[in-house]
């Protein structure tokens, strides 16, 4: 017999809040949810990987990427979708749209209202219809400058309760942080001075999710967003939210548990919605996320960026292999959502334990050559330790560890194109999409070094540049938009077939791909070097009496003991059957 959501809410509720009420709480977290009389399903829904397929693709954005001083960011960004990306991406993730305070948004002031330099709620509800929408939803922390911070200062009900505070002299020293600024702000209030929690800086405070009242709060706003035509809510930061003196504060169980009943609201919803957790930490960690199948729907795949930037800077396929390796295939009704470049730089902490530290001084050192900066973090031991390389991805693959060199377009596509056929979700940057370079303007008006890769493009500006096939943006955008078409009808793409690792040798990086009826086989080749490489195709162990196709190019193998000659950073998209 099936569990109730009543069941199965009293029983997350029993282990997050046990000296509360359940019953009491778990009617108002359905009142929340499902407001209006409205009911939830009788029964929740099952895992399953029907949820997403070959042809999804999701494309990262802020609001205001393009503008052009006369119509609100969002129209132009949905001018932007349906004129160069419908038919080739199905989603498209709206950075922090909501009004803030710093960091770009995800220092929120307002949960419930659209940043008025952007648009209105009518804008991202167009957005909605025409693609799968993906918002943040900020659960970590809010801007200092919201109405509930205000109420927490004046001693006011709700926020009063609803922010973190902690002893200056307690023993903080077990805290992971992933920001170099002090943990505890001091604030004066009516009550006194008293020191308030902030993981990412003194402008984000962190909530106080042991008070039941910041849950109800919360699912209030998932109700709003579902209601608006969010179709994948990405919980930003979400490992960081239960704190617990004399600990990490880190993937605590409380926090898992907030996950699962995230889960179980969305599962009773009439609505198909997908959870993302955002969680930038070492690859073990991270996979915790997807529970037993029961938290996460799909997590990013952090460890994924930093391996695949040293592979191509280094020339060699060894780290990222060794990873794959070891990676097991997400479960039924989980997905991986790869990505290279995303609005952050490239985390640094997910390839702990990946990559060794020698690898890793090297693969900074070069960043820093292309112009690149690098963002830090505490240490355990005092030190101060690299957490992210803040550089537009096509500066970061300008050469290898050697220097610069003439095959930057080429590094810098092979990496899209290993991204787009591995297990998972391909997420695009726009800025990779439009091989936008570092801004280093804005990264200096803002004083903060992520600004370097969140470019806003004049609008007429980027047309310009798309027009002409001469440019660098257009070939890249063009070459990427293609590559996502051709995915798109591959079934051995599905986010969830088969995948297996091959050896192949340094200087190679290669995998095999199944569809999940086993008639389609993808493999997948790529030169992870600034030379040419041959393989013969008895490595690959093809099956005799079939055609073998490239897709990217078209060529088609005379016969399975060919030689096959890559040049650098070319990659093969090698299949039996070709779809269509």
């Amino acid at each position: 017999m099936k569990e109730t959501v009543e069941e199965s809410l009293k029983a997350h509720l029993l282990t997050i809040y046990p000296e509360h009420d359940p019953v009491q709480l778990t009617g108002r977290l359905i009142e929340a949810f499902w407001p209006n009389g409205t009911l939830p399903a009788n029964s929740p829904r099952a895992p399953s990987n029907a949820l997403w397929s070959e042809r999804d693709s999701i494309v990262i954005t802020y609001g205001d990427t393009f503008r052009d001083g006369k119509r609100p960011p969002l129209d132009l960004l949905h001018e932007f979708l349906e004129n160069h990306l419908d038919g080739t991406i199905t989603g498209v993730h709206i950075l922090p749209f909501y009004p803030f305070s710093s960091d770009d948004g995800f220092a929120v002031i307002d949960y419930t209202k659209v940043n008025s330099t952007l648009g209105e709620w009518d804008q991202i509800e167009t957005i909605a219809s025409d693609f799968k929408l993906m918002a943040d939803l900020v659960l970590n922390h809010a801007s200092s400058r919201c109405a509930w911070f205000d109420q927490f200062r004046s001693g006011q009900a709700p926020g009063r309760d609803y922010f973190v505070t902690a002893d200056p002299e307690s023993d903080h020293s077990l805290v992971v942080r992933p920001r170099p600024s002090e943990l505890l702000k001091p604030v004066e209030t009516v009550d006194g001075l008293k020191h308030v929690w902030c993981t990412f800086g003194h402008d984000q405070v962190d909530l106080n999710f042991s008070n039941p009242e910041v849950l109800c709060e919360f699912v209030r706003i998932l109700r709003l967003y579902i209601d608006k035509g969010v179709r994948i809510v990405r919980l930003d930061a979400v490992a960081f939210l239960w704190k617990e003196p004399q600990s990490s504060c880190l993937h605590l169980p409380q926090t898992h548990e907030l996950i699962r009943l995230l889960r179980t609201l969305v599962n009773f919803d009439s609505e198909e919605v997908v959870l993302l957790t955002e969680t930038n930490v070492p690859n073990e960690e991270n996979l915790t996320y997807f529970g037993n199948q029961n938290e996460a729907h799909a997590i990013y795949n952090f460890s994924l960026p930093p391996l695949m930037v040293h592979g191509l800077l280094a020339g060699t396929s060894d780290y990222l292999k060794g990873w794959m390796m070891r990676m097991p295939p997400a479960p039924e009704g989980c997905a991986y959502l790869n990505f290279i470049a995303g609005h952050d730089g490239i985390g640094m902490r997910p390839s702990d334990g990946l990559l060794p530290e020698e690898e890793r001084v090297k693969m900074v050192d070069a960043i820093k050559s292309f112009g690149g900066l690098i963002s830090t973090r505490p240490g355990r031991k005092g030190n101060v330790r690299p957490y992210e390389l803040n550089i537009a991805l096509f500066d970061a693959l300008k050469g290898t560890l050697e220097g610069p060199d003439e095959f930057q377009l080429e590094r810098f596509l092979c990496s899209q194109t290993i991204m787009m056929s591995l297990e998972g979700i391909p997420a695009f940057y726009i800025h990779s999409l439009l091989a936008t370079e570092n801004d280093y303007e804005l990264r200096e008006k803002r004083n903060h070094n992520r600004s370097i890769n969140r470019h806003a493009w004049a609008y007429d500006e980027i047309r310009t540049h798309l027009s002409n096939p001469e440019s660098t943006h257009a070939t890249v955008f063009k070459e990427l938009t293609r590559q996502i078409r051709i995915r798109a009808s591959q079934t051995a793409f599905h986010p969830n077939a088969t995948q297996f690792t091959l050896q192949l040798g340094s200087a190679l990086f290669g995998f095999w791909r199944q569809s999940r009826d086993r008639q389609q086989s993808i493999f997948v080749i790529a030169n992870m070097t600034a030379e040419e490489q041959a393989i013969s195709l008895t490595e690959l162990n093809l099956i005799s009496g079939e055609g073998w196709t490239d897709l990217l190019t078209g060529w088609t193998a005379s016969d399975l003991y060919e030689e096959v000659r890559l040049r650098p950073y070319q990659c093969l998209w090698l299949t039996n059957r070709p779809g269509s």
